[in-house]
């Protein structure tokens, strides 16, 4: 456990709550956990101890979300297994790029890709709103699992931020599920990438873990209290919060790639 000041503790958990609320209702919760750790962990702190301990805390939330999502919301957990495990490959290979790859360059697509997401959406107000009409075709799962799966996992291992609310978007459009099953599907997605990096880094000592148990409970407690709110509040809900987390997320890349 680093020698961290017991208020700066208290935010570093209150900010674990929040990004597992985040995380589990449309995914994103990283943009405020990673940065959270960065200022709160001593200077002294190696970047990869930051990571490995935000996969370490993000898992239990994302775990707990899944969960809860399974319960009670309809997901097909085989298909979601399938493209988590898709996801798992693509972030590898994403990984192994990145050492030799500007991702400066990449920024910049990004953030046009993420506000024209953002603008179909508001053009779209019936997007992910309504349930889908029956069980996606074959074509559509072969088709998720290499989008969402391959393709938005080898951007997770890649760049990373905001994987979470690409997937939701990926699988909304392409197995046409509403907004809430989305989020409930790539919860499980998430769990599935989340334990690849936290093993990548568990076995390289970087993470903290007594950090990252103390910050696990309240991220679990805000991923279940996420979930829950979701499946009350419904997909019109989960629609006002994918779209602020998606014009925040290019706030937050434009601030990296121009004022960082």
């Amino acid at each position: 456990m680093p020698d961290i000041p017991l208020t700066t503790l208290v935010l570093l958990c209150l900010a674990a709550l929040a990004a597992g609320w985040i995380d589990a209702v449309v995914g994103g919760g990283g943009l405020l956990l990673l940065p959270a750790l960065l200022l709160g962990l001593p200077g002294s702190t190696p970047a990869a101890h930051a990571l490995g301990t935000n996969k370490a805390v993000a898992i239990v939330g994302t775990t707990g979300a899944a969960i809860t999502y399974a319960r009670k919301a309809p997901v097909d957990v085989r298909t979601a297994v399938r493209i988590g495990l898709a996801a798992l490959a693509g972030s590898s290979g994403g990984a192994f790029l990145a050492a030799g790859m500007s991702t400066e360059v990449l920024k910049p697509v990004i953030m046009v890709v993420l506000l024209g997401v953002g603008t179909f959406v508001i053009l779209r107000p019936a997007f992910g709103t309504a349930p889908a009409s029956g069980p996606p075709s074959r074509r559509r799962k072969l088709a998720a699992i290499g989008l969402a799966g391959i393709g938005i996992g080898f951007y997770d291992g890649l760049i990373g931020p905001g994987t979470g609310t690409f997937l939701v978007l990926a699988l909304t459009a392409v197995l046409h599920l509403d907004l809430v099953a989305a989020s409930a599907t790539a919860k499980i997605v998430n769990c599935c990438t989340n334990a690849g990096a936290l093993a990548m880094f568990a076995w390289q000592g970087a993470v903290l873990w007594q950090l990252a148990a103390v910050m696990a409970v309240f991220n679990l407690a805000g991923g279940t209290l996420g979930a829950r709110t979701a499946l009350k509040r419904g997909s019109g809900f989960v629609r006002v919060v994918l779209l602020t987390v998606v014009f925040a997320l290019v706030a937050n890349m434009a601030y990296e790639q121009w004022l960082g």
